[in-house]
């Protein structure tokens, strides 16, 4: 297998480490995308209409003759309504609970019910996972969504120093150090989103950036956390979308000695 050098938390080389196993997957984009949108799918918020939303008034009204309230020849159409006035057997109605009336239910509103997750099989996704895992250290592939113009092997591997810091101006300059500074500065840049996103909520788009990739819990993922555009997560905690964000595989990954380690030793995702 390919070896990588393992940098100290100074950028300097210290030794170098073998990729594990996983690495050497071929990379599918199609069974990447398929993971990466069903982990987004199961993501998704449900919503619907109240059950009950404009049927909360009006009925429907007697169609017999000489029925007491009965719309029998009165040259109206059969539609449910509400009764505003009576005068004895005489009604003045409007219509209600119609999707064509005032205040009316909507004919086929959203239901809370709808299922909008996608289904992956387990041993399909652990193999998108490791081809997603095997895209991040194909250079010429991650070199088209990221700015590595001073780093020349990927991925980066830091030694077990670096998931102790504890303060984010550290790792901004352990990350400077390894040649990263400008790939910060072009996740820093957001544009304003085209279409009705603007006021939904969703008015930004940022670029994702780097992906860090640590053992187990420690004070790195709290000093990383505000770093835009930059993940943090656990190794075990992997997935195919933080691995192809929006999809589309092979993003910047650095991984923490200890963490490239137990992929290796634990056998995870085969």
């Amino acid at each position: 297998m390919t070896k990588v050098p393992v940098f100290s938390v100074a950028g300097e080389r210290v030794s170098e480490i073998e990729l594990p196993v996983q690495f050497s997957e071929p990379v599918r984009e199609d069974l990447i995308k398929r993971a990466a949108l069903a982990v987004m799918s199961a993501q998704h918020r449900a919503y619907g209409s109240d059950p009950l939303a404009g049927k909360r008034q009006g009925k429907a009204w007697p169609k017999r003759r000489r029925k007491f309230g009965s719309t029998y020849s009165k040259g109206i159409s059969r539609v449910a309504r509400k009764a505003l006035w009576n005068k004895g057997e005489q009604f003045g109605w409007v219509g209600a609970r119609g999707g064509q009336t005032v205040k009316g239910m909507k004919n086929f509103p959203p239901k809370v019910e709808k299922q909008f997750w996608e289904n992956i099989n387990k041993k399909e996704n652990r193999k998108a996972i490791r081809s997603a895992i095997a895209a991040t250290s194909v250079l010429d592939l991650v070199s088209k969504k990221h700015d590595l113009a001073a780093v020349k092997i990927i991925p980066i591997v830091i030694e077990d120093k670096f998931e102790s810091v504890k303060k984010t101006r550290e790792v901004y300059i352990v990350l400077k150090k390894l040649g990263l500074k400008n790939e910060l500065v072009r996740t820093k840049e957001r544009k304003i989103r085209a279409g009705k996103g603007r006021m939904r909520g969703r008015k930004y788009k940022t670029k994702s950036g780097p992906l860090l990739i640590v053992s187990k819990s420690c004070p790195l993922e709290k000093a990383a956390a505000n770093f835009v555009g930059l993940d943090i997560v656990e190794v075990k905690g992997l997935n195919a979308a933080l691995l192809a964000p929006g999809a589309v595989p092979a993003r910047l990954t650095i991984w923490s000695k200890p963490a490239l380690e137990m992929l290796g030793k634990e056998k995870l995702f085969t």
